[in-house]
């Protein structure tokens, strides 16, 4: 029996799902499973790159489909991409798949659960999804595609991609709120299983500043790095943000005078942890925003930096797989962010990697979801609203004047990785969900 994974990227792509793929392919090999992935041969975030069109690595079998490769920061041309991949793996996936085996779907691209089902019916195999996100739903949301025509076409994709979740054996979602989802679409709930996304802790973990040559190459000692690392797209929010770096640069107002603005302080508010007033005769590193990766919003964002002025930001490529425990441990606070009308239709897994570097984590959305719980139960982090760059600027030159409060935040970030959503936890639950699917008829 062949457990076969399905997904647009794959190692050494940098992209997130790519990531999460590999963590779980690798160690699911490593614990004596035949493990076949197809995916295509770009990458995501260099559509240059070409890689081998079949090859083994780290105990995966790896097959690589041939695509266009239009680029992802054109819709028309994305489009193009993931019908390509569609067409290709459909086919390659119907050559190798045998009776019995258990086939993976994720979504990237979407609807590829739709393509994939009818395909395991006709040759015996069991399906399981894994939805890292909800498409058509995501889209409506995004407003990509206003017309009569698109509505039309989204309302025939999302009957479509509901046939596909409700045959399937089983449907993995990453968050509480987006099981919620899915169970309102028609699937019935013990097809549902909830398995947070995670990071590597082996490979991501706390590197001291003094020690980090990533952070003295990139000039960043002596100042309070506040960081976004990875995608910054069109789910995520930059304008309150940049709402947020212009308050900081311009104003170089008190951490004292920003608190009484509104007389309260943004961080007691997620945390009983947290002083209620900044530490009095303390002086604050001077605050610098680093952004590392790419997307839609973040070229906006360079775009933005660039008209305005800003002179205390930099950015930053996506960094090697290797590199990530320094690159991620060059931040004192990160950042991450996800529109409110996003929430349970995705989950800004680059948390988990700021947790795995011992950093608290700043989040900009829905301080009633899955992201802002999360950090709120474990003091590990705050949450602000969409559009409150005064109330982000706020925190985070609170904890800029805190440097013990920020550092006891961080600890309990990696404890909570440590304890929750590490990959070996991850990799427990599927397996557990695997010989389950396995041992149904």
């Amino acid at each position: 029996m062949k457990i076969i994974f399905i997904n647009r990227f794959f190692y050494p792509d940098m992209s997130a799902t790519s990531q999460m793929l590999s963590d779980q392919a690798f160690a699911l090999a490593e614990h004596g499973r035949e493990i076949v992935v197809i995916t295509s041969r770009h990458g995501c975030s260099d559509r240059t790159e070409h890689y081998p069109a079949s090859e083994k690595i780290g105990g995966v079998t790896v097959h690589r489909v041939p695509t266009s490769s239009f680029g992802r920061f054109r819709l028309f041309g994305r489009a193009l991409d993931c019908a390509s991949f569609l067409l290709t793996s459909g086919w390659h996936l119907l050559v190798l798949v045998r009776p019995g085996d258990i086939v993976v779907a994720k979504t990237d691209p979407p609807m590829l659960s739709a393509l994939v089902y009818p395909i395991c019916a006709l040759r015996g195999a069991k399906l399981v999804n894994w939805l890292q996100d909800l498409f058509p739903e995501a889209a409506s949301v995004l407003k990509v595609g206003r017309s009569w025509a698109s509505k039309l076409a989204f309302a025939v994709l999302g009957r479509l991609r509901n046939r596909s979740l409700c045959w399937a054996r089983a449907n993995v979602v990453i968050g509480n709120h987006m099981a919620r989802r899915v169970e309102q679409l028609g699937v019935d709930q013990m097809c549902i299983v909830t398995i947070p996304n995670w990071a590597n802790g082996k490979l991501v973990y706390p590197v001291p500043h003094q020690v980090n040559s990533l952070r003295h190459e990139w000039n960043l000692q002596g100042q309070f790095v506040v960081a976004y690392s990875g995608n910054l797209g069109r789910a995520h929010d930059y304008q309150t943000i940049l709402q947020a770096i212009g308050i900081v640069e311009r104003e170089r107002i008190s951490a004292a005078a920003l608190v009484n603005e509104q007389d309260q302080s943004y961080l007691t508010s997620d945390s009983t942890a947290l002083a209620t007033n900044p530490v009095e005769g303390k002086t604050r590193k001077p605050i610098l925003w680093l952004f590392i990766g790419s997307g839609a919003n973040y070229s906006k964002l360079q775009q933005e930096v660039v008209k305005h002025k800003l002179a205390s930001v930099v950015f930053r490529g996506y960094q090697p797989r290797e590199c990530l425990a320094e690159s991620l441990s060059c931040a004192d606070v990160h950042l991450a962010t996800l529109r409110p009308e996003m929430e349970g239709l995705s989950v800004p897994s680059k948390v988990y990697g700021s947790l795995a570097s011992g950093r608290p984590v700043v989040f900009i959305g829905d301080r009633g979801g899955d992201t802002a719980g999360m950090l709120r139960r474990n003091n590990c982090g705050i949450s602000i609203d969409q559009g409150d760059g005064a109330g982000l600027a706020r925190a985070l030159i609170e904890l800029a004047e805190n440097t013990a409060l920020t550092n006891e935040m961080g600890r309990k970030s990696r404890q909570v990785l440590d304890e929750h959503f590490e990959l070996r936890h991850a990799v427990t639950r599927w397996q557990t969900l695997l010989n389950k699917v396995a041992d149904e008829p």
